[in-house]
């Protein structure tokens, strides 16, 4: 069974989750998930003769949240990356993230290749750097009900999501990305979740067991930190002016579901198809015929198989 400690580096407490032996791999959760999100891959990859670190990111779960949105820029999440691999007393390592987690991972291998070795990508495609600010290209071209759009006014999700935790939850992780009713624009008077359902069946990958962790630790912690990540999508694009056009070099590999609404629609398609151009070291492109969102614990088996082969073929 994976140990837990929590760690001071870059200036919080990380929370994390850790097992085995051998080089290092680091695992990045995304929203609104945490460390235990990885509970299938850290015991998988451990026995393939690897140490395992899955930390809970930065405002979430146990893991430090500062109340100023500015601390949650990619620089500061690639930072607690850093400084993660450093407190482990570890130079390189294999990073690995999905959801929000994965743009972390891109950018720790973008900006640190001398750490980051070799990198892989859960259901977000590797950066892209468009011509202007995500959310004014948004609002430029008419859309004003995007989850992104609706996440930016602190307060506002965090009410909606904190009125019922359980149920928040049960919506968020149970309908998942994948469901043609979870749809990414937010309704008039509807809120993100819609009109959730308490008698929604769980699918089968998620126990009720595991979505009381996820709730209890909702319940402690709030939305608040989460919800910054979203807060600062004009700013990281502003930061990375640097590296625009920029290409990863190391061994990476992205792994998708077939019906995950981040990669189904027209710029998540596209992105998955051009992501050679900025993936030129790409071992393998593997989308998942039937999952969705929740990758790694939907579809455990495939990704560990796919995670295994792929960390055994480019780590020292």
């Amino acid at each position: 069974m994976p140990s837990t400690r929590t760690v001071s580096t870059n200036g919080i407490e990380i929370f994390l989750r850790e097992q085995g032996e051998g080089p290092l791999v680091v695992l990045c959760h995304g929203w609104p998930e945490l460390s235990y999100s990885w509970r299938h891959q850290i015991p998988a990859i451990a026995a393939a003769g690897f140490r395992v670190a899955a930390p809970d990111m930065r405002g979430f779960g146990k893991t430090s949240a500062p109340a100023d949105v500015g601390a949650y820029s990619i620089f500061d999440h690639v930072g607690d990356m850093v400084a993660l691999v450093e407190a482990l007393g570890e130079k390189q390592a294999v990073i690995i993230g999905h959801d929000w987690g994965a743009p972390v991972a891109w950018h720790a291998a973008l900006f640190r290749p001398d750490i980051f070795t070799a990198v892989a990508g859960l259901s977000v495609p590797p950066p892209f750097r468009g011509r202007g600010r995500p959310l004014d290209t948004l609002r430029d071209s008419g859309i004003t009900n995007f989850y992104w759009q609706y996440f930016q006014t602190p307060g506002v999700a965090e009410a909606e999501f904190e009125r019922d935790v359980a149920l928040s939850m049960r919506t968020l992780l149970g309908r998942g990305f994948s469901d043609p009713a979870a749809s990414l624009f937010v309704e008039d008077g509807k809120g993100f979740l819609g009109n959730p359902r308490a008698d929604l069946p769980l699918p089968d990958w998620l126990s009720e067991a595991d979505l009381a962790h996820f709730t209890e630790a909702y319940r402690q912690s709030g939305f608040r930190g989460g919800l910054n990540w979203y807060r600062n999508i004009d700013r990281n694009w502003e930061l990375t002016a640097p590296w625009q056009g920029a290409q990863i070099h190391q061994p990476s590999l992205f792994i998708a579901g077939s019906k995950d609404s981040v990669i189904t629609g027209l710029i998540g398609a596209k992105r998955v198809g051009d992501m050679e151009r900025v993936l030129p070291g790409l071992r393998q492109k593997l989308i998942i015929d039937g999952a969705g969102h929740w990758i790694q614990q939907e579809r455990a088996d495939e990704v560990n198989t796919a995670l295994v082969a792929f960390l055994k073929a480019t780590a020292a």
